[in-house]
This record gives structure tokens, sequence and C-alpha cells, in this order.
């Protein structure tokens, strides 16, 4: 990675860059709190609010594959930011939703919206990254991690304070569009990718010349999948696992997905200076034998302790698979601008849609225990596939 030298341009963007990602943590999960509060308000079954949640993934499936052609389009700077207001807009117009159909339609449009968004942040993230020629996308990563937690808190004090739905929503959407509004004007002008250097060499034409490419590509979306799996664990199955299998009180069960994702944070913070260090396929394989080596015990020796230190070393473990696969993507050879990172992205999000199913359907067989043994096996996938975070390079390159 070579960098043409950090200027205060490069400084400013990385910061509006930063609050991007700031925005795209907060938006959403600032509306997370209110579910429930939504769900008896509208008087809905588990079944249609389940099936009203579930459409915001099918809205990022459906939106995913075009992330790509938008950003050749309009630039990564451009959908980013519109895609981050439209989040916003469509995550209040969730909140004051009148009945399910309406709800479904808003988090349809909201996770439509988030796709193109994750996408074109991440690309002008990596766009910043070039310029400093040193890993940043991993500090990136770890701001959309604290806006996620400051959403998430700002919900919970808004039930707390007894502040009205259609007031907290509309003031956070406004401040948080606002805020990237603001960004536009810092992040970086001009094209996301340099045109080739005349007499640079391409690769060959032909699918047998690219077929190094697709096979890293399936090896990164393996990766960015497996981070996924991990993530999803936290989020969805640490809080009733402690609860249910090892009869934690509620509150000490909560602090399986807090110690996800604050050592996730901490893996972000440090990963940028690790993977400097050490390489992106080094930092992603001790990830990945971390993360399986700490479930791995905590499933093997279940308790409250133990299975809290495995959920934190899945979280630190997992940390910088997604942005290392992300970035890898991103600079695979022989693809049109923003192919890469789009069809990770998209085949990333299927993995996060299909992991709670896998884990429920194995869960309600023979216990969640067993299904969670998904957490090693995803960590042991990634550091087996960790070699294709390596620069590859195609026939005739």
């Amino acid at each position: 990675m070579v960098g043409a030298g950090v200027d205060a341009r490069d400084r400013r963007a990385r910061v509006a860059t930063a609050g991007l990602f700031l925005t795209n943590g907060a938006v959403f999960a600032n509306l997370l709190p209110r579910l429930p509060e939504i769900k008896s308000d509208l008087h809905l079954t588990n079944t249609v609010f389940g099936a009203a949640v579930a459409a915001f993934s099918a809205g990022a499936l459906v939106s995913g594959p075009t992330a790509g052609a938008l950003i050749r389009r309009f630039r990564s700077s451009v959908v980013a930011v519109g895609g981050s207001v439209l989040i916003a807009a469509f995550t209040v117009a969730a909140g004051l939703a009148p009945g399910a159909a309406t709800l479904a339609a808003a988090l349809f449009c909201a996770g439509a919206a988030d796709a193109v968004t994750d996408v074109a942040q991440n690309a002008h993230g990596l766009r910043v990254q070039r310029r400093y020629g040193r890993f940043i996308i991993n500090s990136l990563h770890a701001v959309w991690s604290a806006g996620a937690v400051v959403g998430g808190l700002i919900g919970a004090g808004a039930i707390y304070l007894e502040i009205p739905r259609a007031v907290q929503l509309s003031a956070t959407g406004a401040l948080f569009g606002g805020l990237c509004l603001v960004a536009y004007r810092f992040l970086l002008p001009g094209p996301d990718h340099d045109p080739p250097a005349e007499g640079a060499r391409r690769p060959a034409e032909g699918a047998g010349s690219l077929r190094p490419v697709y096979l890293a590509l399936a090896a990164l979306v393996g990766i960015a999948v497996g981070g996924a799996v991990i993530e999803d664990a936290g989020s969805s199955w640490a809080t009733l696992y402690l609860r249910d299998a090892l009869a934690a009180p509620a509150a000490l069960a909560a602090l399986g997905y807090v110690a996800v994702v604050g050592f996730q944070f901490a893996g972000r913070i440090l990963g940028d200076r690790l993977a400097d260090r050490f390489g992106q396929p080094g930092v992603a394989r001790a990830g990945g034998l971390i993360a399986a080596a700490g479930m791995g015990v905590a499933l093997g020796f279940p308790s409250v302790p133990v299975t809290l230190a495995g959920f934190a070393a899945a979280g630190f473990g997992s940390a910088t698979m997604v942005p290392a696969a992300m970035h890898a993507a991103d600079e695979l050879p022989g693809l049109r601008a923003g192919t890469g990172l789009t069809v990770l992205t998209w085949l990333m999000r299927v993995g996060f849609f299909g992991s709670p199913l896998i884990v429920g359907a194995v869960a309600d067989a023979v216990g969640l225990r067993v299904g969670l043994l998904t957490v090693p096996l995803a960590g042991l996938a990634v550091a087996a596939l960790a070699g294709a975070l390596r620069p590859i390079r195609t026939a005739g390159s």
C-alpha cells in the first residue's frame, strides 16, 4: 500500500468519513430499544413483528447488487451521504408507522438504503486509506461500533426520560442527517479509482486469466461471512444462552453482548497497527484462532465467567475480519471499480440473514450450546482462508 503523502485535506476526509460510519452505526441503533414499544402499540403478533423486522434484511439483499453501479455513476461520497440521509428518514418513518405494512415498508427501504450506504462509505474509507498509505479501515469500523453504542444509549435514555418516540427519532434523524451533509464538503473529491497509468499492464483477457481473482473473492467472502457469523452469535444468542442455558440473571446475561461488541471495538482500535506490523493475513489468522479457542473452551466448560470470557475472545478475534476482507476485495485486479466490494458485502449480508436461521434450527433440535459451535467453526474457517488477504497477481500483471 503506497500513500501519496498525507495532507490536511486527507486528515479532514478521514474525520468526515468517520462521521459517516458513526452515523451509520447510531441511526438505526437508536430505533432498536423502541421496537418492543412499537410492537405493543401496533398490537402485532410475534410472527407479524418478526416478518416486519426481517423486511430490513430483505431490502438490503434486493438493493445490495446495485451499489457498485451507483458508486461508479455518482461517486462514493455522494452515495454514502445520500444513503445516510435516507436511512435517517426511513428510520423516522418506521418509528411513526401506523401499522404493520407501513412498518415493514419503512424498514425495507431503510435496509435497501443501508446496503448501498455500507458499500459506499467503505469504498470512500478505503480511498482515504490509500491516501494515507497505511491501514485505517479498522479504526473507521471501530467508530461504527461506537456509534451503535451511542444510538442504543440514546434510545434507552429517551425511554427512561419518557421522551416521545416521534421527538426522539426526528431529533436524532435531523442531527445525524445534518452531520452527514456537513461531512460531505470534506470528503475526497473526484473519481474513486484513478485510471490506469499509460502502459500499465492489465490482466489478460478471458475467464481463465481471472480465475485466481474469482477464487480469491470466494475466499474473501468466506472470511467476511465467518466474521458475520461470529458477530451474529453475540448480538442474537449471547444473552439468550447465558440466561437460559447457564441460568445467569438478566442483567448479567446482557453482558454477553457487551463483551462481544466491547472487545470487538478494542480489537478494531488496535487492528490498524497490528495489520501494519504483521500483515492482514497474520492478524486474521490469529483472530480466527483466538475466536475458535475462546468459544471452544467456553462451550466445553460452560459457566458464566468462562462464557463471558469466550464471547469477549470471539469479539476481539473477529474485530478485523470484515474490514480486512472488504479492503482485499476492493483491491482485486481485473474487476470493475467497486465490484469486488459490492459482491462481498452483499454475500456477507446473506450470511447475516442465514446465520440465525441455522443456529436457531440446530438449537431447537439439539440445544443452543451445540448451535453455538458455529462460532469456533467460523473462526477456524477464517484462519484457514486468511491467505486470501494477500494481494494477488493475475497473468500479465
